[in-house]
């Protein structure tokens, strides 16, 4: 019987989520929607705002009508939030350890990729605002770039495919199921 392969060897590339694992994106979620919310005669109820995560832009606007019962399509929603959010992106803080991480694994020599539902044109945006970090990812997926968002494994099928490897020798950070 051989012997099993050193950790080290298996594991040999990084997958990260943008929004809650890397970027605590939360707080410009309520910033936004919240005060959309009041023109349009309703209260932003923060219990509500746990399904909104690892969901798309599309998704995530789907369950805001539902929820609120407002009267437009989900097009039309995201038209208007759209540029609000984009305002919003350089405002957005790193989650602690953030920073360390994107600086460890790019030191070690360690190819990362970076995987979110978010748009790409949001994701450039977002991490365009933190010095070294669209330097630090030798791949970058969008959700809009691909056929199923998470919580299938689209994305990260697709990562490690941008970073010629095989799924099987990623670990991937995320903070959704």
């Amino acid at each position: 019987m051989a012997a099993p392969k050193p950790i080290s060897r298996l594991i040999s590339h990084v997958i990260l989520d943008l929004d809650g694992t890397l970027l605590n994106t939360d707080s410009v979620v309520s910033k936004v929607v919240k005060p959309f919310l009041v023109k349009n005669g309703k209260t932003w109820d923060s219990k509500k705002a746990h399904k909104l995560v690892g969901k798309t832009p599309y998704e995530a606007a789907a369950v805001v009508l539902e929820d609120y019962g407002l009267p437009y399509s989900t097009e039309e929603f995201l038209s208007m939030l759209t540029p609000m959010f984009s305002e919003q992106w350089c405002n957005i803080k790193p989650l602690p350890g953030a920073n360390r991480l994107i600086n460890h694994l790019r030191s070690n020599g360690v190819p990362t990729a970076l995987a979110s539902n978010s748009p790409r044109p949001n994701i450039e945006a977002k991490i365009s605002c933190h010095q070294g970090w669209k330097e630090s990812f030798s791949a970058i997926v969008g959700g809009d770039e691909i056929e199923k968002g998470k919580p299938y494994p689209d994305i990260f099928l697709e990562a490690a495919k941008r970073m010629n490897t095989t799924p099987s020798n990623c670990l991937v950070i995320e903070d959704s199921l």
